[in-house]
């Protein structure tokens, strides 16, 4: 087995098996099955009729080394000991105890007992028999293993995958219509190296082509790549990802200030924000190949695109061409003979003999030109689109949405939907928006001052007048389909599903992935949020924090390494360093009935860098839930089981300072995977109405129920409940595969 492939599958809820590895067809189920049954449960896991039968026809060196997979996915051979022993019983620690230990090692008190790392504990502070370390620098001494598993109440079914799955789900990847996201670009570049490009295949989404390029050049197919490109901003595109490794062209400046605030900190001297703003400069300076140098300029010198039209696409990113023409010498490549094109494309470039249609439309705009500004407007649909609610409060509602619907049947699915989705948060005056710009954290703004020009009557017409003509739009697109079938099947689970539109999540999710915004139910009345971090790095000085918030009606509270218990909260104890090579872990224990007696309305979990920098990568963060008590260890304190996690990720993204990772709402009993960036070292930096604002952006998205819904409506479908009669029938298992559930964005 490939465990590359293996760790692909499991993700989507499979095991994939290639049929090679098959070697019998035996009924009865042998002992090494069962073993590597039982094992799984442990874990977390069991296995769907299909797969058990044909896992039992394989080698059992191939159900170890599945086995094995499963163990490194759920990290159970990782340390999972906290600071502090039977957390779930305070300790009575106070600010107090550090102050007289702080004194008590400047003044090297002889009352007190010297640990490992060299700090004396006085006497009369801190309990040292309840802790696994050092209660005042955070060093762990004491090691422990996981001693309860099988805690949990239910199991993650994994399906069997063959080789036309998996070749399946690769080219659905390279279809797909929505940007992917951490985890399916994972996943491609994992398929990318199995297989090769299918045939006449019309990639998606651009961020995916980069990806494809990418495989294209190390295989020293460059050539190949060129139909990819479609003007130099794909180039440049391509160029950044591989320089920085962002799929999107983020400025420089972005990543300088970004990198410097993460290295900001509370206390002045242990601030390093100047040096790092100077080694992310050095970090990003270009420097190329000759190789390299040629493959770009042959690039260039073959797009079709006239030079006046490339020079203009290359007008908004103009300081990053200039920088990126110097270090690939691209001027001395222009004198070469057939370099032609790229010489009169630098000309041009260099000379700005070229017009900017931005430019042209904040000219007519400032004017209040309507029709000059729909006429350029609709030259360029796409941004006719992401610019329609502000032209509607600028020119008005019906001469905006008369230009629209002449060019709407060009723009892709995902816009329509989008503009659809939140045209009535848009048109609220008292709303707040959530917003990530490109490159940075989570933000809120106001809305639209031009708002305040309208009536509440007026905005919610002309919010009823966008839905219906999306609407209308998209029902046109689905009866334009041909389909003879007559019946269809639609699993209520669907409707709790969003779809995949605008959302880009920066981690990868190792087990059974899910979409930004779904909903699980909490069984339990404990939700146990963990973190585990340090694997494979060094001992040193690396502080993770794991922390929640709790909203109430009028006020808020937090748990976190200052409090380590409060209302309804218990938290593990603080972990400042890590030990050599097996990482460290820090949970919080929540009591739904307790915050519920309380009238708490959600709690927020949040995981921090108190350490300058971002969150150490491969940083593991999540919850666990089970309807039956989750034991912690008296001995040792460790209260991970595998069996009870509803849902974890891994931190990839080098830029995150602080993340939250999901939101409980605490009367429904229902926690929300999201992820939502925020700068600052704690908790307290969490804008708690930016997290609201969220919550109520993908509360408004289009889920895939809805979805199914319009096109049995559009497509004269019975909707039947009975799946195996049905012609059609979309079910859970379904819509584990994002990627394929784009293909319902008809364009």
């Amino acid at each position: 087995m490939k465990k590359d492939l293996l760790k692909v599958s499991i993700r989507q809820n499979a095991i994939y098996i290639p049929h090679d590895i098959v070697v019998n067809n035996i009924k009865s189920i042998n002992e090494t099955t069962s073993a590597l049954v039982v094992n799984a449960s442990k874990l977390g896991f069991t296995f769907s009729e299909e797969l058990l039968h044909t896992l039992n026809n394989v080698n059992p060196k191939d159900k170890l080394e599945l086995l094995e997979i499963l163990k490194e996915i759920t990290g159970v051979n990782k340390n999972w000991t906290p600071l502090v022993k039977e957390w779930n019983i305070p300790t009575g620690e106070t600010v107090l105890d550090h102050i007289i230990t702080l004194f008590g090692n400047i003044f090297q008190t002889k009352k007190g007992t010297k640990l490992d790392c060299g700090h004396i504990i006085p006497h009369g502070t801190f309990p040292l028999e309840r802790y696994n370390g050092c209660p005042f620098c955070g060093t762990p001494f004491e090691f422990g293993s996981i001693e309860y598993q099988n805690q949990g109440s239910k199991l993650k079914v994994l399906e069997l995958w063959n080789d036309n799955d998996l070749n399946q789900f690769y080219v659905d990847l390279l279809k797909s219509k929505t940007a992917l996201d951490t985890t399916q670009t994972e996943s491609l570049k994992t398929l990318l190296k199995e297989f090769d490009l299918p045939n006449d295949l019309e990639i998606g989404i651009k961020e995916t082509s980069m990806l494809v390029i990418d495989g294209l050049v190390e295989h020293d197919r460059s050539d190949e790549a060129q139909i990819l490109f479609k003007n130099p901003s794909d180039i440049l595109r391509y160029l950044w990802y591989k320089h920085t490794g962002f799929l999107q062209i983020i400025e420089p400046k972005t990543i300088i200030n970004r990198i410097s605030k993460n290295h900001h900190n509370i206390f002045n001297p242990a601030d390093r924000s100047g040096s790092a703003r100077l080694q992310s400069k050095a970090d990003l300076k270009l420097k190329y190949s000759r190789k390299d140098c040629k493959r770009v300029a042959t690039w260039l010198n073959n797009l079709d695109s006239p030079a006046e039209k490339s020079c203009e696409i290359m007008h908004p990113k103009r300081g990053m061409w200039v920088r990126f023409i110097r270090a690939l010498r691209l001027a001395e490549y222009s004198k070469r003979k057939g370099f032609e094109n790229l010489a009169k494309l630098l000309d041009v470039f260099y000379n700005e003999n070229y017009e900017v249609w931005q430019g042209k439309i904040n000219h007519f705009r400032l004017k209040s030109d309507s029709e000059n500004t729909f006429k350029l407007l609709k030259q360029r649909p796409g941004l006719f689109a992401r610019s329609l609610f502000s032209n509607m409060l600028w020119f008005g509602e019906d001469i905006t949405l008369k230009h629209f619907s002449e060019i709407i049947d060009n723009i892709p699915a995902r816009l329509v939907f989008t503009l659809s989705m939140y045209a009535q948060t848009y048109f609220d005056k008292n709303a707040t928006r959530n917003v990530k710009p490109l490159g940075g954290t989570n933000k809120r703004v106001t809305a639209n001052k031009f708002l305040k020009l309208y009536e509440e009557d007026h905005l919610k017409e002309m919010q009823s007048k966008i839905e219906d003509l999306c609407l209308d739009v998209i029902k046109k697109r689905f009866s334009s389909m041909e389909n003879k079938n007559k019946t269809i099947y639609i699993d209520e689970g669907l409707f709790n599903i969003p779809m995949s539109i605008g959302d880009r999540s920066e981690s990868v999710q190792d087990l059974p992935s899910a979409l930004m915004g779904t909903r699980f139910t909490v069984e339990g009345n404990t939700v146990r949020l963990f973190l585990q971090w340090g694997e494979g790095l060094p001992a040193q000085h690396l502080d993770m924090d794991l922390s929640c918030r709790v909203a109430y009606e009028t006020s808020t509270d937090f748990c976190s390494y200052s409090q380590l218990v409060i209302a309804g909260c218990k938290h593990s104890g603080d972990i400042q360093r890590i030990p050599h090579m097996i990482g460290t872990a820090e949970y919080i224990d929540i009591n739904l009935d307790e915050l519920e007696y309380r009238g708490a309305k959600y709690v927020s979990f949040t995981c921090n860098a108190y350490t300058n920098g971002s969150l150490s990568p491969n940083l593991v963060v999540g919850w666990m839930d089970s309807k039956y008590p989750m034991k912690i260890s008296p001995k040792t304190g460790v209260a991970y089981d595998p069996s009870c996690v509803q849902h974890q990720v891994r931190i990839t993204q080098k830029m995150t300072k602080g993340l939250v990772f999901g939101v409980l709402d605490v009367k429904s009993r229902e926690i929300v995977w999201l992820e939502m960036a925020f700068g600052g070292q704690v908790v307290q930096n969490l804008d708690t109405i930016a997290v609201e604002a969220l919550l109520n952006k993908l509360n408004s998205k289009l889920n895939i129920g809805n979805l199914l819904t319009l096109k049995a409506e559009a497509q004269g479908l019975e909707i039947i409940s009975d799946m195996e009669n049905a012609d059609e029938a979309y079910d859970i298992k379904w819509a584990t595969n994002t990627a394929k559930v784009t293909q319902l964005l008809i364009d």
